[in-house]
């Protein structure tokens, strides 16, 4: 059916096809947005592009160009994103008014109606919404549904590229003048390159503002008189609440008592109400006094006063408590009684602050300060069981076992840091032994574990099981246990009276201390850093330094392209320049610092890339076998450059990079004498320019090492600006030699450093 002619009447449908939906672009999996791969066409049919017949003669299935130019490292492709996931729930949200002219009304020409309109990234429609105005009398809400508004009769529509701040916009036939836009729209415009306008005001609404107008025109302030109906009804459940104690030690069997004194501004009546504890021994009275007006001076009343068969009224009352009088650590008298206020809640400071203008004090503590209990002696450990268990113990009556720290364990289950270990020779017969030490993460526990020797006499296997490990001299009610931060190459540790010196660890121990930095002492990973070098064990990681070095080189060198390309001058500028026009606008400031900018960067550009650092020894207090005689390290200053060299040349070294050379040679020499234990025969110090002498490998009587002040050339200054001084960072560079590691060198008699 496909060779059919495309003429009416010959049009077949295929039966087979029963679906015509199109395949959906991407998934959704745990509420994220997987994009999907181009599947089939309409219906599940496979498409035309994926017939064999469209395969080309370089097609990438058939050619591998792997083989002819080898394995290049992938990039990884951009995730694809469409346009509608992009930008969804994304819009521009922009302020404007609009006037809208009133016909038939004296008492209004127009009205100004502001309006958001709304602009939506996904599909670039528009929508039109005028927020509720309240009392306005006009329908307001959406006023232009959203959809995609025509800007010509070309078919062109408004896009997000057409709006701005102070612009004329107009949708069928209304016109729209923006004033203002949010955050996120400034931003997204600022990204795109639009920078949006400044805030404009909307003109205000000449019948909004006469109504407002003679609303306030009607408001008058007259005193309002004391009425109760309007107390009643403005203060009716507001009671200020104050916490009391009433202290009457003073009498027999007298006590302090706890009193909540309540005072209800409807009426300005006080009540006193009783506060019961549990099992206090007290009959049950709800309140001290009931609501009543409480006089200042309960004893101030007329002599000729009948208080036999009269009750006393407001006219034998001089004056009443008022809310003024209740202030927290004040003493207030409830008809002879002294309450001390030491609190109140929240409602009564706010109604002080807001309405008398007054701040309560803070609450008042009333608690009774608990003596403190005697320090129960710790019982020395007797020897049974772990000291954790045996503390325990002592704590509480019921024993529990001591509580773990979960989360270590959960965090590092089956985490081990190995090292190896030999035995402080004391016979020669264990000088062979190794001894495997298993740090667990997890509880802080170790073990050590000897491999068998063949043929040696000696059993191997568990030495020890998994155990806390004591430092010796530490107390033996608080010990103090191993760490991976005292467990380095060269370190001792005592197990149990035995001492042991680790020689070697794995790989891990160094991954470890890269992951937790904080941990370590940076000696201790210096240390164990130079030993996995040493080893081969970092090779891959300084293949991947090198190979980033190399990566950012290249990049250097492909940005360096095309800045030292020169432009002729033009016709036009060599005859500006040859009549000396606009010579005056030259600025000799701006090219005086242009000429220190490029000798700048040019100096950053030849310097050495790799740390430099202070080179020197340190004072020794004892003399070995092998004396070392240091001569006088001076400092190298050079102030400024000498002669007119703005530019230095590449094959000159600068004295940094010589007094390198020279004292790391000095040093590499000292270390073969230490630990080798051979003397070798060195010349004096070299002069710049000469090679080194080669040492004699016989045996020979042991010579000192010398030590001499570095020579620089002559020509050291016209390099650059340098300064050169010792320093005491020296074991910060040589860490893994003898330099404040408590590493105790018994072999031979070596130099002691000077500690840093």
């Amino acid at each position: 059916m496909a060779g059919l002619p495309k003429l009416p009447g010959y049009n077949f449908s295929d039966p087979t096809i029963t679906r015509y939906h199109l395949p959906h672009a991407f998934d959704f999996c745990n509420g994220y947005k997987i994009p999907k791969h181009p599947g089939p066409g309409i219906g599940g049919q496979p498409l035309d592009i994926d017939s064999v017949g469209y395969i080309d003669k370089l097609d990438p299935v058939r050619f591998d160009p792997s083989l002819t130019y080898g394995r290049t490292r992938s990039v990884a492709l951009p995730q694809f994103l469409p346009h509608f996931a992009l930008y969804d729930q994304k819009c521009l949200t922009f302020r404007a008014f609009f006037k809208q002219s009133v016909s038939e009304s004296p008492m209004e020409h127009y009205r100004v109606r502001q309006v958001n309109i709304i602009y939506f990234l996904e599909d670039d429609t528009i929508t039109v919404m005028e927020p509720t105005v309240e009392n306005s009398g006009l329908v307001q809400g959406r006023l232009i549904r959203r959809h995609k508004i025509p800007k010509t009769e070309l078919g062109d529509f408004w896009h997000w590229k057409d709006l701005d701040i102070g612009k004329d916009i107009c949708f069928y036939g209304v016109v729209f003048h923006t004033v203002d836009c949010d955050t996120y729209t400034r931003e997204y415009m600022a990204s795109q390159g639009l920078i949006m306008g400044d805030t404009e005001q909307i003109p205000p609404d000449p019948y909004t503002q006469k109504r407002i107008f003679e609303q306030r025109s009607h408001i008058s302030k007259t005193p309002s008189a004391d009425d109760k109906l309007r107390r009643f009804l403005e203060y009716d459940g507001k009671i200020l609440k104050f916490k009391a104690l009433w202290d009457d030690r003073d009498s027999e069997y007298g006590e302090i008592r706890p009193y909540e004194v309540l005072y209800f501004l409807a009426d300005d009546t006080v009540s006193v109400k009783e506060v019961h504890d549990r099992n206090d021994g007290r009959d049950p009275f709800p309140q001290l006094l009931r609501k009543t007006k409480l006089p200042k001076v309960w004893t101030d009343r007329p002599a000729t006063f009948a208080s036999i068969y009269l009750e006393r009224s407001d006219a034998e009352v001089t004056e009443y408590y008022q809310p003024k009088d209740f202030l927290v650590g004040d003493t207030v008298f409830v008809l002879g009684r002294r309450m001390f206020l030491y609190d109140c809640d929240d409602f009564t400071r706010n109604y002080f602050r807001k309405v008398l203008c007054i701040e309560q004090k803070p609450s008042i503590s009333i608690e009774k300060k608990k003596k403190p209990s005697p320090q129960r002696p710790m019982p020395p450990h007797d020897g049974l069981g772990s000291l954790e268990d045996s503390l325990q113990n002592t704590i509480t009556f019921m024993p529990k076992p001591p509580r773990k720290d979960v989360l270590r364990q959960v965090l590092n289950t089956n985490k081990y840091l190995r090292y190896e270990m030999k035995l402080d020779v004391v016979h020669p017969e264990d000088s062979i032994r190794r001894f495997l030490l298993n740090y667990s993460l997890g509880d802080g526990t170790c073990n050590i574990y000897e491999p068998p020797i063949r043929n040696s006499g000696i059993i191997g296997g568990k030495y020890l099981r998994s155990s806390y490990l004591k430092k010796p001299g530490c107390d033996p009610l608080d010990p103090d246990y191993y760490t991976p931060a005292d467990l380095y190459i060269g370190a001792i540790i005592t197990v149990f009276q035995q001492r042991f010196i680790i020689t070697g660890a794995d790989l891990y121990v160094y991954r470890y201390m890269q992951t937790n930095p904080e941990k370590f002492p940076c000696q201790i990973i210096e240390n164990i850093r130079n030993y996995m070098f040493n080893q081969g064990l970092l090779n891959e990681d300084i293949d991947d330094r090198v190979e980033e070095d190399m990566e950012r080189e290249k990049k250097e060198r492909r940005d360096a392209i095309g800045k030292e390309i020169k432009e002729e001058p033009t016709d036009m500028e060599k005859c500006m320049a040859e009549v000396n026009i606009g010579a005056d606008y030259i600025d000799p400031e701006y090219e005086k610092r242009t000429k220190q900018r490029i000798l700048a960067e040019y100096e950053a550009s030849i310097q050495n890339r790799q740390a430099v650092p202070s080179h020197g020894i340190q004072p020794v207090e004892k003399t070995c076998r092998y004396p070392i005689h240091i001569g006088d390290v001076k400092s190298t200053e050079c102030s400024a450059l000498e002669g007119n060299y703005e530019l230095a040349p590449k094959h000159i070294d600068t004295p940094a990079e010589i007094r390198e050379k020279y004292y790391a040679d000095v040093l590499r020499r000292h270390e073969e004498i230490c630990t080798e234990g051979k003397p070798i025969e060195c010349s004096d110090a070299p002069k710049i320019g000469e090679e080194p002498s080669i040492c004699d490998e016989k045996p020979v009587q042991p010579k000192p090492i010398m030590v001499h002040p570095l020579q620089l050339p002559e020509d050291a200054c016209k390099v650059k600006t340098v300064k050169f001084a010792e320093g005491p960072d020296r074991c910060v560079r040589d860490r893994y030699d003898l330099c404040d590691l408590n590493t105790e060198k018994t072999q031979c008699d070596c130099t002691d450093y000077k500690k840093c």
